[in-house]
């Protein structure tokens, strides 16, 4: 009797949930999907999770699915994720700095996302302003209450949960920027120094920024450099991922300057795929299979894609570049976009 009981509620389940989402997806990927929910919420009743573990999980779908919507709006905007002290005040030269930084963003087009509150993240919304800012503020006893630029703005989304929050950080934004800062300046910042690095994340700007008289990334550099990329604990080419600069200007045209040619890559089936916004002559692709054959895997080549089997409805007028990419070398991924981008 249980059983018949459970089979019918996840019955009703499966049919409220195509209602909501079934017009907006193809019937296979809807069905595929609804029956991957179903069975992860059927399988609550089998692992017999307490009332912690439930709340947890709950808690993360909404603040996720929340701030999901949040975003949709805004999706083709592109965002620059900006961390930096809660701590530095209004007079301090980096938060005159961040102001200027998100001010001269912001009249590139592009819209700013930081933790939402004072210090640096406040900085950066002042130039970029709240219609170009979003909030993501974490519900913390302390130095998180929300800056007067975003407060009570449409735009702000407040976090239970770091590891929702970093998610949301690094999926809706297409550059990282970071600031001084403490403990949690580091935190981000190394989160997507190291999914980047990994492959995780796809490419994306990695921009540190500080004055012209400061030594704070610098010395940081120079530090990492020193023991981690003198000890061999990371790839000699991996700290290229990383740019510095010690004017906003040049911060800016960084993040611009990524996407010229550069629109975005993801792996399809056993190859890797870059979008570019330009076409590629013959004589830049044959360049690049001579420069680039170390990242190749397979006795690969680098080639066009000639019919557009790209299964994720982007833009059909876009350059398709695709490789056997060795999966490894993400430093040596970023030059070859940058040269892509210097065409």
């Amino acid at each position: 009797m249980t059983i018949h009981r459970s089979e019918k509620e996840l019955a009703r389940f499966k049919k409220d949930l195509i209602e909501l989402v079934g017009s907006h997806y193809p019937e296979a990927i809807e069905d595929q999907v609804c029956q991957d929910m179903i069975f992860n919420i059927g399988q609550l009743r089998e692992e017999k999770l307490d009332v912690v573990e439930l709340k947890l999980l709950n808690t993360a779908f909404k603040e996720l699915r929340y701030a999901m919507k949040v975003f949709k709006p805004y999706r083709l905007i592109p965002k620059a994720a900006v961390f930096g002290s809660a701590r530095t005040p209004k007079g301090h030269l980096y938060f005159r700095l961040a102001k200027e930084f998100g001010r001269k963003l912001a009249r590139k087009g592009w819209m700013i996302i930081t933790g939402g509150a004072s210090g640096i993240m406040e900085a950066a919304m002042i130039g970029a302003g709240a219609e170009k800012s979003f909030g993501l503020n974490i519900l913390l006893p302390f130095e998180q209450d929300a800056n007067p630029v975003i407060r009570g703005n449409e735009k702000l989304v407040f976090f239970k949960y770091f590891f929702t929050r970093k998610l949301m950080f690094l999926k809706e934004s297409q550059a990282t920027v970071l600031f001084p800062g403490g403990f949690g300046t580091f935190d981000e910042g190394f989160e997507s120094f190291t999914l980047v690095q990994t492959g995780k994340a796809k490419p994306r700007p990695l921009v540190l920024l500080d004055t012209p008289e400061s030594s704070y990334w610098r010395s940081t550099l120079k530090l990492l450099k020193r023991n981690l990329e003198g000890d061999g604990l990371i790839s000699k080419n991996d700290l290229s991922l990383i740019r510095h600069f010690q004017d906003p200007d040049e911060g800016v045209e960084e993040l611009v300057r990524f996407y010229v040619n550069y629109d975005s890559s993801r792996f399809l089936r056993d190859r890797y795929l870059i979008r570019l916004r330009k076409p590629l002559k013959t004589e830049d692709l044959e360049r690049i299979n001579k420069e680039f054959k170390d990242i190749l895997s397979s006795g690969g080549v680098f080639e066009r894609m000639a019919d557009l089997a790209d299964d994720d409805n982007k833009d059909p007028s876009l350059e398709r570049l695709v490789f056997h990419f060795d999966r490894s070398n993400y430093a040596r991924l970023r030059l070859l976009i940058d040269h892509l981008n210097s065409l």
